[in-house]
């Protein structure tokens, strides 16, 4: 989004002209902002004010809401699935390009840990911070009515797997919003909820440096939270977490933060690729040894110019993303002009990482800050990054509600299956796998 963006200000006449078209391939019609997803899994932030329209900010750039399979850069053709390719009966799209950007992200990395699949849930995507969400009251509810002490305790353990931004941010932040929505239980207090992390290194969020993750550490558990370290999650079947340690925990809700890996298309591309999948690029974003095809973010293994050894990397963050498309764009519009490249450079700012309302860690050119200044910090930094004026207007606006009121409560669980209600009433069941849309 970031790329486009740019090269449509950057081409403005040609694209007026006829002479230039920019095409935009996105499997949905928004850009997530992902750092604002545990916040809006508390509750904190409307889901609508976490994505960003590609319609409204991109007027003029096609938008493809479709999938890219495989991309032929020898005869520079992608081939394309949109919604309307099971429907019309054509097949897929072949869209013809002359120069091609390759961002498409990353995915959830998952282990073949027994049961995983089956019973555990990711946290990439606002559709999975909003599931959470409504999970998370749905299970308190649960224990509420339930009369059978087993599933009550189930109900009530939550185990996340992974100590990264994800995991440590998702957590603190629902532990926060379930603590809170405890007091309107009459039989739920907030010590009978548990919440388990389990990381299976030495420490968490090491972005933001040891002393900060130990800092973290006691924090999390000094609010009850048990936190695992140098543990693994060996099964989850029949809905029991079992960990190298030999603990088991029965458990309603696994949520699985355990590391990216880049997207499946990079695979069908051709293109050359590092020994993590990611595509081998030059710090001017174009792919190794290969003309008229550019990547950034995480689906891209860029050089860092600015570590002190060769062979490094730029870390696969929102901060080297948004700061590349800038200088990508501006690479492709010099390309077209025959104009030199400019390579990408970007020394690391700092980490900032939420812990819950009013706490938070935060590693800023040297200085650590933690509790209630790095919260701040980390508020002021993201809403600076969101993208539009019209979405950081609407967040800051949120925050300073909240302030002024409480907490909502309410699970909206029953969005995921829209139709259910009318189907009962039609005397038809429901499908248990709530696809009652298509």
């Amino acid at each position: 989004m970031y790329t486009a963006l740019r090269l449509q200000r950057k081409l403005k006449r040609r694209l007026r002209s006829g002479e230039a078209e920019i095409v935009v391939v996105t499997p949905e019609p928004y850009m997530t902002y992902q750092p604002f997803l545990p916040e809006a899994a508390a509750g904190s932030i409307s889901p609508r004010h976490v994505v960003v329209p590609l319609r409204r900010v991109l007027p003029h750039c096609t938008i493809v809401i479709g999938e890219a399979r495989s991309i032929d850069h020898t005869k520079r053709t992608a081939t394309v699935t949109t919604l309307a390719s099971g429907e019309d009966g054509t097949g897929a799209l072949e869209i013809e390009y002359d120069e091609i950007v390759l961002a498409p992200g990353s995915v959830s990395r998952t282990l073949p840990v027994p049961g995983l699949a089956e019973h555990g849930v990711g946290f990439k995507t606002i559709e999975e911070a909003i599931g959470l969400r409504n999970h998370v009251i749905e299970q308190m509810d649960i224990a509420s009515a339930t009369r059978d002490p087993g599933v009550r305790d189930a109900a009530l353990t939550f185990v996340f797997v992974g100590g990264g931004y994800a995991g440590v941010e998702a957590l603190a932040e629902l532990e926060d919003m379930a603590r809170y929505t405890s007091r309107y239980y009459h039989n739920i207090k907030a010590e009978d909820l548990r919440w388990i992390l389990v990381e299976a290194t030495g420490r968490i969020l090491p972005e933001v440096g040891e002393s900060l993750g130990r800092y973290a550490v006691r924090e999390l558990r000094g609010r009850n939270i048990d936190v695992r370290l140098d543990t693994r999650l060996d099964s989850c079947e029949d809905r029991i977490a079992v960990l190298s340690d030999g603990s088991r925990f029965p458990t309603r809700t696994l949520v699985w933060t355990a590391g990216v890996k880049p997207a499946p298309l990079l695979a069908a591309t051709g293109l050359p690729l590092d020994d993590r999948g990611r595509l081998v690029c030059t710090a001017r974003l174009t792919v190794e040894g290969t003309e008229h095809a550019w990547s950034a973010g995480d689906a891209a293994a860029v050089p860092d110019l600015t570590a002190a050894e060769t062979g490094r990397t730029t870390a696969p963050n929102a901060q080297h993303a948004v700061r590349q498309a800038k200088v990508l764009a501006d690479n492709i519009v010099a390309a077209l002009d025959g104009a030199p490249l400019t390579g990408y450079r970007h020394s690391y700012a700092g980490s900032v990482a939420s812990l819950g309302l009013h706490k938070g860690v935060a590693h800023i050119r040297g200085r650590r800050l933690k509790g209630r200044p790095a919260w701040l910090i980390h508020r002021v930094y993201h809403l600076s990054r969101v993208p539009t004026f019209n979405r950081k207007a609407r967040v800051l606006a949120e925050w300073t509600l909240a302030g002024l009121f409480k907490r909502e409560i309410v699970s909206l669980g029953s969005l995921e299956h829209p139709r259910a209600e009318f189907e009962r009433a039609a005397g038809r069941r429901p499908r248990p796998d709530g696809d009652d849309c298509q």
